[in-house]
């Protein structure tokens, strides 16, 4: 049986004078989980830390918030399990096929500083298994060094939110830095739509990452395909 590692945020504000709010982009969680759930895959939803998941309150806006987020956003018992999550120590990884990252503005925290994160998201890859991340999800792969000392992203095609698009969001002044710019310097072959926020996915074999929250649910999609072609053995 095919089972996915869900890890989520647990950072919950911008580290600045104002201390904005911030957390958990919902829909690039829910998209994803829809399309496992339909395929009949498990799935178990982690933390770095563990513990109750803050909802960026902006992913939940009128006009941002799609019916299929909505009515997870409205099931009791989907949203229990952002209530005490496990923290990545306290699962076994080697018992999944697939990694995946949700983004929300809290990965560029505590995805990217987090050693442990690193070290076995490495050994994850290097053991032949997916590894799938989306928005600001991505950041936990900038820092992902593999035992020959390359960083995983090196030389592979990829992508992420965009610099340009902060300033769209009207977060730019916000964010701890340029996460376009730095999976560039790390090596990685980054690509974006040529529509701001527009759909966008790029898979690089056992590595698939989504620009933004629009291109989550092809980003799963996309994690499926390979993670059945992996089984395969092709």
């Amino acid at each position: 049986m095919s089972k996915v590692l869900i890890i989520v945020t647990n950072h919950t504000k911008f580290d600045n004078s104002k201390a904005a709010p911030t957390g958990l982009w919902l829909s690039e969680l829910t998209h994803f989980y829809d399309v496992f759930e339909a395929a009949g895959i498990a799935m178990d939803i982690v933390s770095p830390k563990g513990g109750r998941i803050h909802v960026d309150g902006r992913s939940l806006g009128f006009f941002v918030m799609d019916k299929a987020t909505k009515k997870r956003r409205q099931d009791p018992a989907f949203m229990t399990l952002l209530e005490n999550t496990k923290s990545i120590s306290d699962v076994n990884w080697a018992t999944y096929d697939v990694v995946y990252f949700a983004g929300g503005h809290g990965a560029m925290w505590d995805f990217a500083e987090n050693s442990e994160l690193h070290a076995k998201t490495a050994d994850f890859y290097e053991g032949g298994k997916v590894v799938s991340a989306v928005c600001h999800g991505v950041a936990a792969l900038q820092e992902v060094l593999l035992s020959d000392g390359t960083y995983l992203i090196d030389g592979k095609r990829g992508t992420g939110f965009s610099y340009f698009d902060e300033g769209i969001a009207g977060v730019k002044r916000l964010v701890p830095y340029n996460m376009e710019q730095r999976l560039k310097d790390r090596g990685l072959q980054y690509s974006k739509a040529m529509i701001p926020l527009a759909q966008h996915t790029v898979v690089d074999e056992r590595l698939i990452t989504g620009q933004n929250p629009n291109s989550a649910t092809v980003t799963a999609e996309r994690t499926l395909e390979e993670m059945k072609r992996v089984a395969s053995g092709t």
